[in-house]
């Protein structure tokens, strides 16, 4: 084999072609262009909006330190596809986020987050609302890096982010960046009430869902005065543990379940309040998911807090699907590394932050414009459609991005061009409303 070099703009991104068609479809860089709380004055810098908008690029392509968007900038080809004269090194990158003061944040990313709503699919049935938190494992010295729960490394400094996820639609509504020493409710009516102030009356939110550790009377007292169903996990204190054990009419499910419930009124609390128990037979079989009760052998229970009425076998199916936020979690952390890019300043990280949100929803809504049949993760976008070898020319006056053959080419990406540009893009309730008026 003999090697040589060639001149010709060559990339192996060239299927982000079918990603910037989309971005051009929603008009995604006037937006934040609208919204960006960050201007420079030297006419020598890139505009604030390129620089974003080449993050959240380098992002998609795999990046997982401000330090790896360089691998981008030798890239002319992907320059041209996305209509850069000049691509941002890490270090302006980094700058734009340092800018960023906790008003900044909100000027930009409130908005972004209101636009994505609107074109939310309508579900006349509602939306789950799962609330969740996750830990950021931080090395360094860094604003709200503190000592706190870490599973994996105890003793870890760590950031502690609030995460609130729209099941059905895989889209997250709302995230915090909290310091490391916050436990899980930290803060969650606070966070809850932003997150429902952005979603406004756009559509029902039918069931709010959390874990264990968001059980909390404060909450509770919040979702019953908002008229809110919920479901949460609850905390197996010894006085939830004692009822649980005197609850005696169960009701068989099958030959490994049963389910019962009772009312207490813990100290604290201002009423009693409904939980139901599902009792699970132990068998070497299974792993069982619940809790052992030394006082009951052979059984684990897990034990769920709600404020509907509905038969407690239901209360336990509706809560089930919440695990899917596990999911949503893992993908922001393993395949768009919300967790790597971190700064010293806290508002800078949580800019950062915010802006891997924006991005998987962007994702997600670019997957209901090409007309997936089915979700797919950020990782086997990257892989299956983004990456693609390309090589840039000219036909006449006109540039044209050779896309690969063995790659999938046009073939594998001309049908989503072509979907995304005859997507009637959806508007928000309220405008149809207003239309109709």
């Amino acid at each position: 084999m003999v090697l040589r070099e060639t001149k010709r703009a060559v990339t192996p991104f060239g299927g982000v072609a079918v990603l910037v068609t989309y971005l051009h479809k929603i008009g995604f860089a006037a937006k934040v262009k609208q919204h960006m709380p960050v201007q420079w004055r030297s006419p020598n810098q890139i505009d604030p909006t390129a620089t974003f908008t080449s993050f959240l690029i380098a992002v998609v392509l795999g990046a997982r330190r401000f330090a790896h968007a360089s691998w981008l900038r030798g890239d002319r080809a992907l320059h041209t596809l996305l209509g850069l004269n000049r691509f941002p090194t890490d270090d302006t990158i980094r700058n734009l986020f340092r800018r960023f003061t906790m008003g900044n944040v909100e000027r930009l990313f409130a908005p972004l987050a209101e636009w994505q709503m609107e074109r939310l699919p309508i579900r006349p049935e509602g939306y789950c609302l799962d609330m969740d938190s996750t830990i950021f494992e931080r090395f360094g010295k860094q604003e709200g890096s503190l000592k706190g729960h870490n599973p994996r490394r105890h003793g870890r400094p760590s950031h502690h982010p609030l995460i609130a996820v729209l099941a059905e639609a895989h889209f997250v509504l709302h995230g915090w960046l909290r310091s490391g020493n916050c436990g899980s409710n930290r803060g969650a009516v606070e966070f809850l009430k932003e997150a429902l102030a952005l979603w406004g009356q756009r559509q029902k939110i039918c069931l709010v869902r959390a874990d264990s550790g968001f059980f909390d009377d404060k909450l509770f007292a919040f979702l019953e005065q908002q008229c809110l169903p919920y479901i949460v996990v609850a905390r197996l204190t010894p006085w939830i543990k004692r009822e649980a054990q005197r609850v005696e009419q169960w009701r068989d499910l099958d030959d490994n379940y049963a389910a019962g419930e009772f009312r207490v009124q813990l100290q604290g609390w201002n009423i009693a309040r409904r939980f139901v128990v599902i009792r699970e037979r132990i068998r070497e079989s299974r792993a069982s998911v619940g809790r052992r009760l030394i006082d009951v052998p052979g059984y684990t229970f897990r034990v769920f807090v709600t404020n509907r009425e509905e038969l407690p076998e239901f209360i336990w199916r509706d809560y089930n699907p919440r695990a899917d936020i596990e999911n949503r979690i893992g993908e922001l952390k393993d395949d768009l590394a919300a967790d790597d890019f971190c700064l010293k300043q806290f508002h800078a990280t949580e800019a950062a932050f915010r802006s891997v949100l924006v991005l998987f929803n962007l994702l997600v809504e670019f997957q209901r414009a090409t007309g997936s049949p089915e979700y797919r993760r950020p990782a086997t976008l990257r892989s299956h459609l983004f990456v693609c070898g390309a090589s840039l020319g000219r036909s006449g006056r006109r540039l044209v991005l050779h896309l690969a053959q063995s790659w999938g080419g046009l073939k594998l990406r001309k049908p989503l061009i072509d979907s995304i540009l005859h997507w009637p893009i959806p508007s928000s309730p309220k405008l149809d409303l207003v239309m109709r008026s």
